[in-house]
């Protein structure tokens, strides 16, 4: 009879302790592996998958190995194994000793957390690069969302100091070229970049102004100061810097593979307000842009069912018009969040992605 595995990833962000919460065998996937081990290019969405009919649920049932410095994290060449262990289905590195020694180390470490401290572990740990770990989503894909595109508000935007004038009386300005910018309180020697409004957001339900996407002109730091004027040198340009275009200081974002999937807590449903690349429609491993953010309780790592919204039909019989019921069209993990939008990636695509489609917290079967 086939063993059923321990499979839990739980997130460094998230999750400080292992889960106790049981999961259901039907969770696990009949074609699931008992052993698989792995391989450069592999995300933990795609080892979610081979496991779990729901991906997102991967936290629920991941052993993290504690003798590694980032426990939550697995790397290429590394044995996973699947166990049943005291009716919880669970996923961990195999360590050489199988899935005793997997309940070993579970023991060991509910002794040592809420035991009488007689017991004590002394891992030897073993330090592993972060930019070898396995990621979560492929990066390739949101790079450049994760480190060059904001959402501001209006008011960042007017308060922010702007372009005055090119150098060598240009009107025009790109990479290695001097440019002049005016505004309060400029650090000599900082980098910043420079941004373009770009695209409105307003939610399609509330009508509210949640902000507007800053097009990244270039980037560069400033050499030189006279009262409020600055010179600025552009080290990197998309695009001809323009009078007017605004200064922002340059956010240190590190890109990391270190969010996972989950399910988000209290966050009410939302809408698609935006494909990025596209004017209306999207597939798998488009970038789109939700109307729910940081203070609507996202954050990175959630995963969201994606619905197609029902068409509007007229009501023959009572004369009226009549919405259908939306229908499931995908999956997507929030990768960044702003106060009132979030970035976030297909990663499972069963129709064409649109513009005004639903997001709800997922649920089994989605």
């Amino acid at each position: 009879m086939k063993k059923l595995v321990l499979l839990a990833l739980t997130s460094a962000l998230l999750f400080a302790a292992p889960l106790q919460a049981e999961v259901a065998s039907d969770a696990v996937k009949e074609s699931a592996p008992e052993r698989y081990t792995v391989k450069k290019g592999d995300t933990l969405w795609d080892i979610a998958n081979r496991y779990l009919s729901d991906p997102w649920r991967w936290p629920e049932i991941w052993q993290a190995n504690q003798q590694v410095r980032n426990p939550h994290l697995i790397y290429p060449g590394d044995k996973l194994l699947l166990c049943h262990i005291e009716q919880r289905a669970v996923v961990a590195v195999d360590e050489g000793g199988g899935c005793e020694q997997v309940l070993a180390n579970m023991s060991n470490r509910a002794s040592v957390s809420g035991g009488s401290g007689s017991d004590k572990l002394n891992p030897q740990v073993r330090i592993e690069d972060l930019n070898l770990a396995i990621p979560a989503i492929p990066l390739k894909d949101i790079r450049a969302y994760l480190s060059d595109s904001r959402v501001f508000g209006a008011e960042d935007f007017t308060k922010a100091p702007y372009v005055l004038s090119a150098g060598n009386k240009k009107v025009l300005a790109g990479q290695g070229d001097t440019v002049y910018v005016r505004g309060k309180n400029l650090p000599l020697g900082e980098s910043f970049g420079l941004y373009r409004k770009g695209l409105r957001y307003d939610d399609p339900e509330t009508k509210e102004y949640l902000g507007f996407e800053g097009e990244d002109v270039a980037a560069g730091r400033i050499t030189a100061l006279r009262d409020d004027v600055a010179t600025f040198e552009i080290a990197r340009s998309t695009q001809e810097v323009r009078i007017g275009d605004r200064l922002f200081a340059t956010e240190s974002r590190a890109v990391t593979p270190i969010f996972y999937p989950s399910t988000p807590e209290g966050v009410k449903a939302g809408r698609i307000i935006r494909i990025m690349g596209s004017l209306v429609n999207g597939g798998l491993n488009s970038v789109i842009v939700l109307n729910r953010g940081e203070r609507d309780g996202v954050k990175q790592g959630n995963t969201f069912a994606l619905y197609q919204r029902g068409a509007v039909v007229t009501d023959r019989v009572k004369e009226e018009l009549i919405r259908l019921p939306s229908e499931r069209a995908g999956l997507a993990m929030v990768f960044r969040t702003f106060d009132k939008v979030s970035y976030a990636i297909v990663l499972r695509a069963s129709t064409v992605i649109a513009v005004g489609d639903e997001v709800r917290p997922p649920v089994s079967g989605d």
